[in-house]
């Protein structure tokens, strides 16, 4: 009698934690901009590699997707992906953000050689320009002169005609740019900021369990270094601690 007691009592323990594993989705659906080797179309890259590794262990198997950024956003809106990559902290309001991000952003302002070099307080001052849905206004201070453009491969001739002073990306897209010119030593890259990279999730049921399944695995691996050896794999900066906490 006893036993079946103390077996019920265990039962009944474990019941939340069953019914929380049978409720957690079988799949997440990620959608990401095509960012080269970070998120590559064919699922390769550092950024697709990490979430893989975040959410398959715990038996949820990730499902990726390419999109430009803003249909990315307009993709999870419309409940047809259950959250987009490279999001900056509450950058969208109808958005749900995990307490943790993935990786950090490294943030380069580009422009002409014989331009000033610009610093995080003094770029605001200038002519700017990124791309669409970046929203680079909202992290830079006193940024409000700037231009919203739809292609990378037009920024050169924006700077070399004194359209703009500076185009401000990530820094492989800053690369990337500088790769399309055969003299890259008439430009300059200057790192100006930081910004931690975030999953923005649909606002569902469904969401909230992958959210906090996010969350719970982000902390076990930051704690274990387990993620550092992709970072490593694909070369780019680890850009956490044992210690490190959510930003």
């Amino acid at each position: 009698m006893v036993m079946r007691t103390v077996l019920l009592a265990m039962m009944l323990s474990l019941a939340p934690w069953v019914a929380a594993a049978d409720a957690l989705p079988k799949q997440v659906h990620l959608v990401s901009e095509e960012w080269i080797d970070y998120t590559n179309a064919d699922g390769s890259g550092v950024a697709w590699d990490v979430l893989r590794k975040v959410f398959e262990p715990a038996g949820v198997k990730v499902v990726t997707q390419s999109a430009p950024y803003s249909r990315a956003i307009g993709l999870v809106k419309r409940g047809e992906a259950d959250a987009w990559v490279g999001s900056y902290k509450e950058e969208n309001d109808d958005s749900l953000y995990p307490r943790w991000h993935f990786d950090m952003d490294h943030i380069y302002a580009l422009g002409l050689a014989d331009k000033p070099v610009p610093t995080l307080d003094t770029v605001g001052q200038y002519r700017l320009a990124w791309v669409r849905g970046y929203d680079y206004d909202s992290y830079l201070p006193n940024a409000h002169n700037f231009r919203e453009i739809q292609r990378r491969e037009g920024i050169l001739p924006m700077l070399e005609h004194d359209r703009v002073d500076f185009y401000i990306d990530a820094q492989t897209e800053v690369d990337y740019v500088l790769g399309q010119t055969s003299q890259p030593e008439r430009f300059h890259r200057t790192h100006i900021a930081e910004l931690p990279l975030y999953l923005a999730f649909d606002k569902s049921d469904r969401a909230k369990a992958l959210r906090e399944l996010f969350d719970k695995r982000m902390a076990e691996l930051v704690r274990s270094g387990e993620l550092k050896p992709i970072f490593e794999h694909w070369k780019q900066p680890y850009p956490f601690s044992p210690d490190s906490k959510p930003q």
